[in-house]
């Protein structure tokens, strides 16, 4: 089974973009802390976010929030903590996050870690998404990239007429 534990970032990206349904199609399970379903569902979130997270679909599995002694986690933001705790505890196949810190922490433990940039290069692969209009939209959120990891993303995918971006 390959099974996904998710922080709120990339749910939070895939969301806004209209490209969270690539999830299921990438992974048999998803799960997610209860904070990280809490932080999707803050005040602070963008609508959109909110809304999508009040209604959870049937392929995301909200567990409870692992409870962390680990020094090491405590340097990461609640979500990120719990996300890579979980993945931790569960054996998961991948942790979704985005942030740069979580992202080091995860590694260090042996979890295979892949972001938002990394779902949506899949998602493409598979032909699941269109990733220059995926890269477009997100470039509206306030999701923070250098254009030279987007332009070599995009330089690894042919687009329809048989070229490279």
């Amino acid at each position: 089974m390959r099974a996904a534990v998710a922080d709120t970032g990339p749910l939070r990206y895939l969301v806004l973009i209209g490209a969270i349904e690539v999830l299921p199609r990438l992974f048999e399970r998803v799960f997610i802390p209860e904070i990280v379903h809490a932080e999707l569902r803050h005040a602070h979130a963008p609508a959109t976010v909110r809304h999508w997270a009040e209604a959870v679909p049937s392929w995301l599995t909200v567990v409870p929030t692992p409870t962390v002694q680990d020094a090491d986690l405590g340097l990461l933001d609640a979500g990120e903590r719990a996300a890579v705790a979980l993945a931790t505890e569960i054996r998961a196949d991948f942790v979704l996050i985005d942030e740069r810190a979580g992202v080091g922490v995860a590694r260090a433990r042996g979890l295979r870690v892949t972001g938002t940039l990394g779902l949506l290069d899949r998602a493409a692969r598979r032909g699941l998404t269109d990733l220059p209009s995926a890269f477009a939209a997100l470039k509206a959120t306030n999701f923070h990239v250098r254009q030279e990891l987007l332009d070599a993303l995009l330089a690894r995918h042919p687009r329809e007429d048989g070229q490279h971006e």
